[in-house]
């Protein structure tokens, strides 16, 4: 009975070890816009969900695998930084409860099942799957993000790929305006949440010397641009115009309240309250939108809309 306990502990032990390595919270929230980008393509050709059960599952399996990759790849690389900043210290690649050797193969092995999963798709979800991979790995995590401020702008080219993925591994045209709309909305999306996380962590950013804007430009300057991106944000909202007049209303809608949220924000509140308020806008702000994309296609596809 004892060696039973001691196992199930164990496995427990080891099931948590690698849901941090691969990080599954990122996965999780990544499999929204994934989803998005899926079914809005099944509803703009009006594709029946039973006709694409092998597409929709194996687009589920290779995002899951490559994001999976791309947190095992990010937690290898950065060790140095993770030790030193207090939200990542504690992760198994710090503590040293998973070897680097183990975590290289396990990036590897997930990348080439991930990549091979959405080539049973289409080869442009596989191709997009390979890119996101590769730019979140190379020019962003190897490069970027300790040589320049501009790391985020960088790293959202990778953050933005699960609704191509989803839309590709459905339809292998990428050219129509809502999934244009989708792709370029997550990217501008990704610079206000992450700015908002540089301000809240500008201690632990400064001593690791990874140069956020905040930490290098201060925060007036992140605030400045934080709404230039919002405004860029209203601006995109324009591109699910093809669709829906009321995708357009929702999206557009959300940023408005993100750009009213911004601007008296900073003049009621310290840069700290700013900072967690606008994090907690954009994380309401992707669920909400990306979950109406959602709802509004599956409801086309069951109806006939």
């Amino acid at each position: 009975m004892r060696r039973e306990e001691n196992f199930a502990i164990q496995k427990q032990t080891l099931g948590k070890i690698l849901a941090q390595t691969i990080k599954i919270g990122i996965i999780q929230s990544n499999l929204i816009p994934m989803f998005a980008g899926l079914t809005l393509a099944m509803y703009t050709y009006q594709i029946r969900l039973h006709e694409k059960i092998p597409e929709i599952l194996f687009a589920l399996i290779g995002s899951i695998f490559v994001m999976g990759a791309a947190g095992a790849f990010n937690n290898l690389y950065d060790r140095d930084i993770d030790s030193i900043m207090e939200r990542t210290k504690n992760r198994p690649t710090v503590t040293g409860e998973i070897k680097p050797k183990t975590v290289l193969w396990l990036g590897i092995s997930m990348s080439i099942f991930g990549i091979a999963a959405l080539a049973l798709t289409t080869p442009l979800a596989a191709f997009l799957g390979f890119l996101g991979l590769f730019f979140y790995v190379v020019p962003y995590r190897m490069w970027s993000k300790r040589k320049t401020i501009y790391n985020t702008e960088v790293g959202s080219i990778s953050g933005a790929m699960p609704p191509l993925i989803g839309w590709s591994a459905i339809y292998p045209d990428i050219t129509h305006p809502a999934i244009l709309g989708l792709f370029v909305i997550l990217i501008i999306w990704q610079m206000p949440h992450f700015y908002a996380i540089a301000i809240r962590k500008h201690d632990e950013y400064k001593a690791a010397k990874v140069p956020m804007l905040p930490v290098v430009k201060g925060v007036k300057r992140t605030y400045i641009q934080t709404n230039i991106y919002l405004i860029i944000l209203m601006v995109v909202s324009f591109l699910f115009g093809s669709l829906s007049l009321g995708l357009v209303l929702v999206a557009l809608l959300l940023s408005v309240l993100w750009l009213m949220l911004s601007i008296f924000g900073y003049k009621k509140m310290d840069s700290e309250k700013w900072a967690k308020s606008m994090f907690i806008y954009s994380l309401l702000h992707m669920t909400i939108l990306f979950s109406t994309v959602i709802i509004y296609s599956l409801t086309g596809i069951f109806f006939n809309l």
